[in-house]
C-alpha cells in the first residue's frame, strides 16, 4: 500500500464529520413559518409500529361483491407491494378469506388524520386507469359477474374505452421544461393482455385515428385527470398523461397504475391507532445506552490499539451516520425506510462487525511491527494480509442480506429479480420487518467497506507520514518498551546479587 499524501487523513475525516452532523441533525430552511427540509436527519425517520404505533384498518370489498379466495390472495399481494413501495417496510399484513377481510397495521410519524386518511385511500383504490372516447361529465364503473368491466357516463349511455390500465406497461413521472409542467409518461404493451384480442399499443393507434382531432380523456377511477385533443394518430405505444400536475401529484398518479389494479373495489370496515409496543421513552433509553455502548468502544479502542483506535472510531462514527443517512431518505436517489427493531439490530451486527475489520487491521499491522519490519512495511502488509479474512465474513452477511430482501421484499424488486430461479422454494412472503433487517444490515456490510477498509487505510497511511506520529507504541507495538523493561530489570537483579556476593565476602 503505497502512502498517500499527508493531508489526506483530515480531508477523508472532514466529509465523515460533515456525513455525520448532518444525517443526524439534518439540513432545514426557514421559510416565514414555514420549515423547508433541504437535507433529512434523524428526526425524519419513520419509527416502525413496535417503537412508534400507527394505524390499524380493515379493508373489505363492497357488499354486493363476493370474493374469491384467489381475489383475496391477490389484493393481499398488492396491498404489500404498495405498502413497501413506498417506504413502509414495517407492517403487518393478515387475509382474512372466511369473511373476506384484509387487516393491515402500519406505523406512521406525524399522527395526522388527513395524512392518514388519505395514505388509506391510495391504498384501497383501484387506480382504475380508462382513456375515453369523448368528454364524459362523470363515469360510473360497473364490475360485471363475468369479470368485465362496463363504464357509463352520465346519462347511462356506455362509454367507448379506448385502453385501460392493463395496456400500460409502465408509467413514469416526468418533468417537460420546455411547456414547464409535469408529466406522466407512458408505455403501452405490445403483446395483448389475457383475454384480449389487441394490444395496448394497437388499441391506441386505432383509438386516435377513430378520434383524430376529437378529445380522449383520461380517467382515474371516476376522476378525469385530462381531456386531450387528439392532433394525429399515436401508432409508437408511448403517450403522456398532462394536466395540471405537481411534482408530487405525478409521482402519486404513476405510482398507483404501476402497483397495479386490484381485482375488486376495497372499502375501508375500520381503521383505528395502534399503540407502540415499546413507546418513545425505551428509544431513548436505547439511545441512551447505544451512545454509552460506542464510547466504551472507541475507549477500548484508543487505549489498547493507539492511533489506529482512534482511526477506528472516526470510521466507526461514519458507518453509523452513512446507516442513518440511507434510512431517512438522506439521499434523495434512495427512499426513505422505516426503522425497526429488527432494523436496529442490522445497524448493531453490521457496527460489530466494523468494530472486527478495525481490530483485524490493527492486529495485523502490531504483528508486523514485532516481526521486525519498519512502520511503512508494516501498515502495508497488514492492511493486505487483513483484507481476505474482512472481505470473507462480509461477503458472507451480504449473501444472507440479499436473500432475506429478495424472498420477504416486494416481487418487482432487483433482489427478487436476481434470485428469481430459487423463489419458487419460498413462495410469496412479503415481510416488511424482515426486509427492513436486511436493508440495514447490507447497507452496513457495504459501509463497512467503504469505511472500516478504505477510509481507515487512507487515514492511517496519511498520519504515517507526519515524523511526530511514527512512533511504533502509537500503533501498538510495545515489543521495544518490554525489551527494555526487561533489561532494566535483569540488570537491577545483577547488580543486586553482585552487591550481595560482595557483602558476603567481606563478611
Amino acid at each position: 500500500m503505497k502512502r498517500v499524501g499527508k493531508p489526506w487523513f483530515f480531508v477523508v475525516a472532514l466529509l465523515i464529520f460533515g456525513l455525520a452532523y448532518t444525517s443526524f441533525f439534518g439540513v432545514y430552511k426557514q421559510n416565514g413559518d414555514l420549515q423547508e427540509t433541504i437535507i433529512r436527519g434523524a428526526k425524519d425517520i419513520r419509527w416502525g409500529t413496535d417503537i412508534q404505533g400507527g394505524v390499524s384498518v380493515t379493508f373489505g370489498p363492497e357488499e354486493n361483491v363476493d370474493a374469491t379466495n384467489d381475489q383475496i390472495e391477490s389484493a393481499k399481494s398488492i396491498l404489500e407491494i404498495r405498502l413497501v413501495s413506498s417506504g413502509v417496510t414495517d407492517y403487518e399484513l393478515y387475509a382474512d378469506k372466511d369473511n373476506d377481510r384484509l387487516l393491515v397495521s402500519f406505523p406512521w410519524k406525524d399522527n395526522n388524520s388527513q395524512d392518514v386518511a388519505g395514505t388509506i385511500k391510495s391504498l384501497s383504490q383501484s387506480a382504475e386507469l380508462f382513456f375515453i372516447g369523448g368528454t364524459p361529465n362523470s363515469i360510473t364503473i360497473t364490475y360485471n359477474e363475468d369479470g368485465t368491466k362496463t363504464v357509463t357516463d352520465e346519462t347511462g349511455a356506455e362509454c367507448d374505452i379506448v385502453l385501460e390500465g392493463k395496456d400500460v406497461k409502465k408509467a413514469e413521472s416526468g418533468y417537460i421544461s420546455n411547456d414547464n409542467e409535469f408529466v406522466v409518461s407512458l408505455e403501452l404493451t405490445t403483446e395483448p393482455a389475457e383475454g384480449e384480442e389487441l394490444s395496448g399499443k394497437e388499441k391506441f393507434a386505432q383509438g386516435t385515428e377513430t378520434y383524430l382531432n376529437k378529445r380522449i380523456s383520461i380517467w382515474m377511477d371516476d376522476v378525469c385527470l385530462s381531456a386531450p385533443t387528439v392532433n394525429n394518430v399515436i401508432s409508437d405505444g408511448k403517450a403522456q398523461i398532462s394536466g395540471s400536475f405537481t411534482a408530487e401529484s405525478s409521482k402519486t398518479l404513476a405510482d398507483n397504475i404501476n402497483g397495479g389494479a386490484l381485482p375488486f373495489k376495497l372499502v375501508t370496515i375500520d381503521y383505528s391507532s395502534v399503540d407502540p409496543t415499546l413507546g418513545t421513552d425505551a428509544l431513548q433509553a436505547m439511545l441512551i445506552a447505544g451512545i454509552i455502548a460506542f464510547a466504551l468502544i472507541c475507549v477500548f479502542m484508543i487505549a489498547y490499539y493507539r492511533l489506529p483506535g482512534v482511526v477506528a472510531c472516526i470510521c466507526l462514527l461514519g458507518q453509523v451516520a452513512g446507516t442513518i443517512a440511507a434510512v431517512s431518505g438522506y439521499f434523495s436517489v434512495f427512499d426513505s425506510f422505516t426503522l425497526t427493531l429488527p432494523g436496529i439490530a442490522g445497524i448493531i451486527l453490521s457496527v460489530g462487525m466494523g468494530v472486527d475489520a478495525n481490530i483485524i487491521t490493527a492486529e495485523r499491522i502490531r504483528e508486523e511491527l514485532r516481526k521486525g519490519k519498519t512502520l511503512d512495511g508494516a501498515i502495508k502488509a497488514g492492511s493486505s494480509n487483513s483484507f481476505s479474512a474482512i472481505f470473507d465474513s462480509n461477503v458472507t452477511n451480504i449473501i444472507v442480506s440479499v436473500i432475506l430482501m429478495g424472498v420477504f421484499g416486494p416481487p418487482d424488486t432487483v433482489w427478487s429479480t436476481l434470485l428469481t430461479p430459487f423463489l419458487w422454494m419460498f413462495g410469496t412472503s412479503t415481510t416488511g420487518a424482515i426486509y427492513s433487517f436486511g436493508y440495514t444490515l447490507l447497507v452496513g456490510v457495504i459501509l463497512n467497506f467503504v469505511m472500516g477498509v478504505a477510509a481507515s487505510r487512507i487515514m492511517i497511511s496519511s498520519l504515517s507520514g507526519y515524523k511526530l506520529l511514527r512512533g511504533r507504541r502509537l500503533y501498538g507495538d510495545y515489543s521495544e518498551q518490554k525489551k527494555r523493561e526487561i533489561e532494566a530489570a535483569a540488570a537491577k537483579a545483577y547488580t543486586k546479587a553482585h552487591a550481595e556476593r560482595k557483602e558476603a565476602a567481606e563478611n
